[in-house]
């Protein structure tokens, strides 16, 4: 294939990652478990549904594609087991509203480093070659920050080590998915959610209130550190994510507590999620964007957690509000998730997905003439 079109910054309609998979996709994967097909057949079914879902987002007119994360079980587990130091065995945290599911995170065995050998690069390739040309093929991650909870004090005597490799796993990760062709990289992170409810709950309380705002300003640090010396035609984005889980949540509050931390991030695009109350109003905006005239911040107004569709006025009225805050050419839209961060998958069906997607295009090509 040529060179793809290269990016600077999130288009005025994006895609976050994550797509409910194909019946075929699932079924392939019952009989690979049942020990009924082989790796190498899962692996076909995998990327002709790949296929199929990618011919999708163009043919709606996205200009970048994801592979809807068709290769995972997690959106995050999935990816870390396969980094040098990361177990497969994971622990389970908070739950998600409404029970029925509880929020895995990782644990260490070891010294965390990067695998060349990640198998996430496999998918890439494969994504990357299957993109039309003049369209980028996205590739999303969980955030490092995601790891901050981990038993790392079982391997590193001090903190800044383990950050400091932890940078640099990630780093030579993402050189690695440039090298293979990605222009374009997301980091998806719930620490920020994770943040703002505990930054909230320990108003009251100093010295807890402090632990947190140290947490925030060492990702900031992290996260900066790894995208210091990455290619200028690379754009980095990532999603502030509350939890998503068969439709259901896991942290509330608005971003005005952690705003001037997002707004020192070094990233090209900041997906904020703004569906729902639970996120808040939009006075924190400004602070976010910072004034970078290089950033755009998607607004994810439109649900992916339930079908039905939102008003397009409303959701044009809702980005004029915005741009009162951010000037309208630093804005963007998206959903406010993906669909699927398990293989479970929201409530609803593969249609009203689209009609989603399709919503989100028509909104932003009413507003933004590009």
């Amino acid at each position: 294939m040529t060179a793809k079109t290269q990016l600077k910054y999130p288009y005025h309609f994006d895609m976050v990652g994550s797509l409910l998979r194909t019946d075929a996709l699932k079924n392939a994967h019952e009989q690979y478990d049942q020990q009924l097909i082989t790796e190498d057949e899962l692996k076909q079914v995998q990327h002709a549904e790949t296929k199929k879902i990618v011919d999708k987002q163009v043919a709606l007119g996205f200009k970048d594609v994801t592979d809807g994360e068709f290769n995972r079980n997690w959106w995050h587990l999935d990816f870390w087991k396969s980094l040098t130091g990361i177990s497969q065995e994971f622990k389970t945290t908070v739950s998600f509203k409404g029970g029925g599911n509880k929020l895995h995170s990782a644990q260490l065995e070891g010294k965390v480093a990067y695998n060349p050998d990640h198998p996430f690069f496999e998918t890439f390739q494969y994504l990357n070659s299957i993109t039309p040309d003049g369209i980028i093929a996205k590739q999303t991650i969980p955030s490092p920050t995601l790891l901050f909870g981990t038993n790392w004090r079982d391997f590193y005597d001090d903190w800044d080590e383990y950050l400091n490799d932890l940078s640099a796993a990630y780093h030579d990760t993402i050189l690695h998915f440039y090298q293979l062709g990605a222009r374009y990289v997301q980091l998806d992170d719930t620490n920020w959610a994770f943040l703002i409810s505990q930054l909230n709950a320990t108003k009251d309380d100093p010295i807890e209130h402090q632990k947190y705002e140290q947490q925030a300003a060492d990702a900031v640090r992290l996260i900066n550190h790894i995208l210091k010396g990455l290619p200028e035609d690379l754009t980095m984005t990532t999603h502030v994510c509350r939890g998503n889980f068969h439709s259901t949540y896991v942290f509330s509050g608005g971003y005005d507590v952690v705003a001037d931390y997002l707004g020192k991030l070094n990233y090209d695009g900041l997906f904020l999620e703004y569906d729902s109350g639970r996120a808040g109003n939009f006075d924190p905006l400004g602070r976010i964007w910072n004034g970078d005239q290089n950033k755009r911040l998607v607004l994810g107004l439109v649900t992916s957690k339930s079908p039905e569709l939102e008003n397009k006025s409303e959701l044009i009225n809702r980005i004029n509000q915005a741009a009162e805050k951010v000037p309208l050419e630093n804005l963007a839209l998206s959903t406010q998730c993906g669909f699927a961060s398990s293989t479970v998958g929201n409530k609803l069906t593969q249609e009203q997905q689209w009609e989603k997607l399709r919503l989100v295009r028509d909104t932003a090509e009413d507003i933004w003439k590009d």
